[in-house]
């Protein structure tokens, strides 16, 4: 799951050593916490348009293995 949310940030971003993703699993389901420092705007994108895309995609993956997915965009 990690593996296809770094290879989806990696091709948005232009340094791609600066991206940085953390787990956290838990009872309600995994939470994953993106951090990419100076290109954070590319990730997100012009109103958060590729941020939706990327938790949209991220969820259908998912849903296959009933599981549930959080993502956080940090600064």
């Amino acid at each position: 799951m990690e593996e296809i949310l770094k290879t989806i940030i990696e091709s948005l971003v232009d340094n791609k050593e600066q991206v940085q993703i953390t787990r956290t699993d838990d009872e309600k389901g995994t939470l994953l916490k993106v951090k990419a420092d100076e290109d954070m705007g590319k990730v997100i994108g012009k109103q958060g348009k590729n941020a939706k895309a990327i938790r949209t995609v991220m969820k259908a993956i998912t849903a296959k293995e009933h599981k549930k997915v959080g993502i956080i965009f940090e600064e």
